[in-house]
């Protein structure tokens, strides 16, 4: 318990060693996300100066008012229909220009999100399989929606809180010091004041924000995790064990949100006190300059509206402050983010070499490679594998052999240690991705279908592939029969990874992809290990219709499904143990032997 408790804080804390340079460079990166758009903020500027200063002249005008006289006669009753119009007039102007103002600015942040979220998504896909190996999804998924609705908020909110209010301070100071300037001067003396509130409050609201995002990051992914393994809870009635700990995480994010949100009422509950006390001030000090006859009583009017007025751009100012801060706290999550390099790099183009997909042969080498995940010990021994072109091999071994490390060097996931990985003699590190993406296609145990339909899917959402070209890898890998057979044929709308299809139907899918994509080397994963023997004699027939013209490499845990290779490698504890046909090793009477004989009682007693 307490080691889980340490990681929670290991979790929770890391961010607050941000450097404040770390810091500068987060918000400088989400900054020019607005340069774009300096135009638009531009003209959001004059209308801010626009509304701001026509707000501001509605007092003056009723200091004017009041000093003139303006109700003695019949001239001072035509001068106070002139300040009423006007006054009418200028409410009218400041409401259009603040109307103005706030469509454009909701506009310009919200495309600013938009491409925000574009750049994300497409930098964390390009990242590397090992960064998926350490970070939680529901991690990703908070960035993606949470922290840049939170950007959002500073784009259409704290920015425009500091174009208006800002300017609203400025201009009322303008107009105190023009009223009167001992007065302004007095009111002056709030300002320290203010400053030293807000360094008390600084670190405060920060920390309580970074706890609660984190609090929440943590809480969506445990959230995300259940919903993906929802069968399994309830088919072993896990349904109270993993109630209590949601219940656990989610007490965690409400201590946390009831912390901050006391901060932010403290905060903002000790302007107003301090607010209605610079009001009285105001009132005893213009009040006794008014009965000294040092002051006008229109004077002391346009003062306590000031100093009202300049009271609600502090506390807007203190209100997006709040925001700011959680600004600052997305900013640095998502700059963790943005500057992760992919492990797996393209190849610099001194040293790239291509490829014509028409002469890839698909012969591989695994030359004297050793690999290991992360900083972890190796799980691959100077490994000496060759295969040649059209040949289909059969990977077996026990867990932890060290199997799907070997092909998920082939599909480049990661890289090598020491040693090579080449396709035509040609190392696959100079190869650009997208050209070895398209000479590998990769088949495994779980095929992931998306939310859309089968043609789609089958496809990959690229409408280059025509439907008569899905419809013909539908019916050589033998999917078409069952595809016909739903309502909506091809159009059929799949949910998220395919619910409502079997596990050997998604597969059949899977295996029309690699017939639509045609590549030139096929990888299996564990492809027919979760199928019964009826859908398994189907998947073999798809198997024997994608192999052909192909390099296959095949990981097999029924070892059925690889008897027919050209030639079987067993690996254990990363190496190479045996290699040959399926006769020859049963006659060996090795580990391939030993893994024959448990294969065939593990079948025998799937079938009973």
């Amino acid at each position: 318990m307490a080691k889980l408790q340490e990681q929670d804080e290991a979790d929770i804390n890391p961010s607050y060693d941000v450097s404040p340079e770390e810091r500068r460079k987060a918000f400088r990166k989400m900054l020019s996300y607005a340069k774009p758009h300096r135009r638009s903020f531009f003209v959001i500027f004059v209308f801010t100066v626009i509304a701001v200063f026509t707000d501001l002249l509605q007092p003056y005008l009723v200091k004017v008012a009041i000093d003139s006289d303006a109700l003695s006669g019949r001239a001072g009753f035509q001068l106070l229909i002139i300040i009423g119009l006007s006054y009418f007039g200028l409410a009218i102007i400041t409401m259009l220009f603040s109307l103005l103002q706030a469509n454009l600015l909701q506009r310009t942040g919200q495309n600013i999100v938009a491409q925000l979220r574009k750049d994300l998504f497409h930098h964390i896909s390009r990242l590397s399989m090992s960064f998926f190996d350490r970070t939680h999804v529901g991690s990703l998924v908070t960035n993606e929606s949470s922290d840049t609705e939170t950007i959002n908020q500073f784009f259409t909110q704290v920015l425009l809180s500091l174009m208006r209010d800002v300017l609203t301070l400025v201009l009322i100071f303008g107009f105190m010091f023009y009223l009167d300037a001992t007065l302004a001067l007095y009111c002056l003396l709030i300002l320290p004041v203010i400053a030293v509130i807000s360094a008390l409050f600084r670190s405060k609201l920060r920390s309580a924000y970074q706890r609660v995002r984190t609090h929440l990051s943590r809480l969506i992914a445990y959230l995300a995790e259940n919903l993906s393994g929802m069968g399994l809870i309830q088919a072993f009635h896990q349904e109270k064990e993993q109630g209590e700990r949601f219940t656990k995480r989610n007490r965690r994010y409400l201590t946390e949100s009831l912390r901050e949100v006391g901060t932010t009422v403290l905060f903002n509950r000790t302007f107003d006190v301090f607010g209605n006390l610079a009001v009285a001030a105001v009132v005893w000090i213009g009040g006794i300059a008014v009965f000294d006859q040092h002051l006008s009583f229109g004077v002391l009017y346009a003062f306590i509206n000031y100093i009202r007025q300049f009271f609600q751009p502090i506390n807007q100012i203190t209100q997006q402050w709040n925001t700011f801060q959680s600004t600052l706290v997305s900013t640095d999550r998502l700059w963790r983010i943005f500057k992760l390099e992919p492990e797996v790099q393209e190849p610099d183009q001194d040293q790239m070499q291509t490829l014509a997909s028409d002469r890839v042969v698909g012969r591989v080498d695994f030359n004297q490679i050793r690999f290991g995940y992360g900083e972890n010990a190796d799980v691959l021994h100077d490994l000496d594998f060759h295969v040649e072109a059209g040949e289909f091999i059969g990977i077996v071994g026990t867990t932890g052999a060290g199997k799907s490390s070997l092909v998920n060097l082939l599909t480049r996931f990661y890289d090598v240690r020491q040693g090579s990985v080449c396709i035509d003699g040609v190392d696959i590190r100079k190869l650009p991705l997208e050209t070895l993406n398209r000479m590998v296609g990769l088949v495994q145990q779980e095929p992931f279908l998306y939310s859309g339909s089968i043609l789609d899917n089958v496809r990959l959402f690229d409408v280059s592939i025509s439907r008569e070209a899905v419809i013909e890898a539908c019916r050589l890998v033998g999917a078409g029969p069952m595809i016909e057979r739903l309502p909506g044929g091809y159009d059929t709308r799949l949910t998220e990874r395919g619910s409502g299809l079997a596990a050997g139907e998604r597969q059949l899918i899977s295996f029309a992809r690699i017939v639509v994509f045609q590549p030139k080397i096929l990888i299996l994963d564990e492809a027919t290990a979760n199928l019964d023997s009826h859908t398994e004699v189907l998947i073999q027939h798809a198997l024997e219709q994608v192999s052909q013209g192909r390099t296959t490499l095949v990981i097999a845990h029924r070892l059925s499904t690889i008897q027919s290779a050209d030639r079987i490698i067993v690996m254990k504890h990363g190496r190479i143990v045996e290699e040959g046909s399926h006769e020859g090793l049963v006659e060996k009477k090795g580990d391939y032997a030993e893994l024959l004989k448990y294969s065939r009682i593990g079948e025998a007693e799937t079938a009973v």
